[in-house]
């Protein structure tokens, strides 16, 4: 039975980043309420089992191999899904890196790739399929980016440098193609998801925050499922925070 209030019937997603992490869940929950899902990242065979899985839910999948930061491979992969799919109703920018490390040690080469991962990528890929959903019947766009983006985070500053762009993304693409096309960020603290089995078992265990523990991967449904979906037809450029209360600003 499908979610009377996250209803996704007929829709076509698609998730960068989508065959592990934060996107698998978005991608499972996505299909478990009807949606069509198209899921990109570097490693096709992933993409594949994600795919699988979204087949047995009775619902249609295309796996692709992406590299988000690339604009060929970006507009390649556009061209292909509309050649097929016809449209894309929900685009979800996902995919990302947050390699840790002093700000002084950072080379040209690690930052350019961040740069590229966390904003030159998903701006081609948000503004190209803006323009689309704009001169048709619309759409969604959902760009994930950190807590990082809006806290003083040391080790991490191209990072969430690059974050905030995309939070300043988000509100300026709202602004230029609404009101057909809405855009929202989806702004995730720390979340138990496989990149959490390096940290320290303190971090694993606590954080800073309101409830003062990090995320279990399915707590990010809710969130994107109200973004995803009609119930927030009058959100647009708007920061929705899971981060389970984190010191935004301090």
């Amino acid at each position: 039975m499908l979610d009377p209030y996250f209803d996704l019937t007929g829709k076509i997603a698609l998730v960068t980043g989508g065959s592990r992490g934060l996107g698998y869940q978005m991608v499972k929950a996505f299909a478990e309420r009807g949606a069509d899902c198209i899921i990109a990242s570097r490693k096709l065979e992933n993409c594949e089992k994600v795919a699988d899985e979204v087949r047995t839910l009775g619902r249609r999948a295309m796996a692709i191999s992406l590299h988000a930061a690339k604009w060929d491979s970006i507009d390649s992969m556009i061209e292909k899904v509309y050649a097929e799919w016809g449209r894309i109703d929900i685009l979800v920018n996902n995919a990302g890196m947050s390699p840790a490390m002093p700000s002084h040690e950072v080379n040209e080469q690690l930052f350019d790739s961040v740069i590229g991962l966390n904003f030159k990528g998903p701006f081609r890929l948000a503004s190209r399929v803006a323009k689309r959903m704009a001169d048709t019947d619309g759409g969604i766009i959902i760009n994930v980016t950190s807590s990082g983006s809006l806290m003083p985070t040391p080790m991490i500053v191209p990072y969430g440098s690059a974050k905030a762009a995309l939070n300043a993304m988000t509100r300026s693409l709202a602004a230029e193609y609404g009101p057909k096309v809405r855009v929202n960020t989806l702004s995730p603290g720390p979340f138990l998801t496989d990149i959490a089995d390096a940290w320290p078992e303190d971090q694993r265990n606590t954080t800073p925050s309101a409830i003062g523990r990090p995320g279990n991967p399915v707590e990010i449904i809710p969130a994107a499922l109200f973004l995803a979906s009609p119930q927030s037809s009058f959100v647009s450029g708007a920061i929705v925070r899971v981060d389970g209360g984190l010191p935004i600003g301090q």
